[in-house]
């Protein structure tokens, strides 16, 4: 009697470098600027496995929950649904639909490609219990308005910041008056030479505050923040930056 056991899960990658590690598919960038001006951006790709991939691909404000047939944006992806061979590449075309955005700072899109692997052979001893891994990859578009003051990065260095407590515990309250965005892998608040604290990563929006909690009880809102901010080209950079009185 032949036994069939499929387990399926969708793995979720917020960052493209992770998913190396885990994915065939490998893509050229790991965020995407679209500038305001260009009628289209592209991102392509490579199937680095061994074996065919089925991919499917769309575009949503932010909510990763979202399914493809619900998320919103203004910007459509072609091809939505493809398929690559082993070995092969595919670029994939962006088109900003024109719906209004603001036009002082940038707006953030996240764009999704689903990748599922083909079913596995069946196994000598005729069962094909199997897992079925969907690896998904979430990679950032920042719409960047024409004629937007100042650079990227000008921004990082415009970042205030200061320890809040709230009733959730202790957070790092994060202000950006500039018009884009500033991404971090890595936040840590530093009170003295012996107590260093973790926080979150993400994003401090244009012209706007993030709140990023504090894994630990600060004892005072002396100190300074590192953190590792992420470039338009995808690079790392180190900046160390103190915090305001409260």
């Amino acid at each position: 009697m032949r036994i069939k056991t499929v387990i399926s899960f969708v793995l979720i990658l917020f960052s493209c470098m992770n998913s190396y590690c885990y994915a065939g598919i490998q893509l050229d960038r790991t965020r995407i600027i679209y500038p305001a001006s260009e009628k289209e951006v592209t991102v392509s790709l490579v199937n680095k496995s061994t074996a065919p991939r089925l991919l499917q691909t769309w575009i949503d404000s932010g909510d990763y929950t979202v399914s493809p047939e619900k998320a919103s944006g203004p910007f459509v992806v072609s091809p939505p649904i493809f398929r690559v061979d082993a070995g092969k590449g595919q670029t994939l075309r962006i088109f900003y639909t024109g719906t209004e955005l603001p036009k002082d700072r940038e707006s953030v899109f996240w764009l999704n490609i689903l990748e599922v692997k083909p079913k596995p052979p069946v196994a000598d001893n005729g069962t094909d219990n199997y897992m079925h891994v969907s690896v998904r990859t979430r990679m950032k578009i920042f719409f960047r308005p024409v004629g937007l003051t100042g650079t990227p990065e000008e921004s990082v260095s415009g970042l205030r910041w200061r320890v809040i407590h709230n009733d959730a515990g202790y957070g790092l309250e994060c202000k950006n008056s500039s018009a884009y965005n500033v991404s971090f892998s890595h936040v840590l608040f530093s009170v003295d030479k012996s107590k260093n604290i973790e926080t979150d990563n993400g994003i401090c929006p244009a012209r706007g505050e993030r709140i990023f909690a504090l894994h630990g009880t600060p004892g005072n809102s002396n100190g300074k923040v590192h953190f590792t901010y992420i470039d338009d080209f995808g690079g790392f950079k180190d900046e160390a930056q103190s915090v305001i009185g409260n």
